[in-house]
């Protein structure tokens, strides 16, 4: 990968919101912002559809919107 060509020293995995319910394969993060459940969830550059994206806050979606 483009990545691996640039040989770095490591490589480590960041994220901020992880969902632990919903994985279907175990990756190592070494830094996790927050454990969240398994809820569709928007703002902060996070969207549906195209909306909600530039929300100051993440916030959970209502299932009647996206069901």
């Amino acid at each position: 990968s483009n990545l691996e060509s640039r040989n770095p020293a490591s490589v480590e995995i960041c994220t901020l919101l992880r969902k632990p319910e919903a994985a279907k394969v175990d990756i190592d993060c070494t830094w996790v912002g927050f454990d969240i459940p398994n809820e569709f969830v928007v703002g902060y550059g996070l969207d549906y559809a195209e909306a909600y994206r530039g929300l100051k806050d993440i916030g959970t979606l209502a299932r009647h919107v996206y069901s």
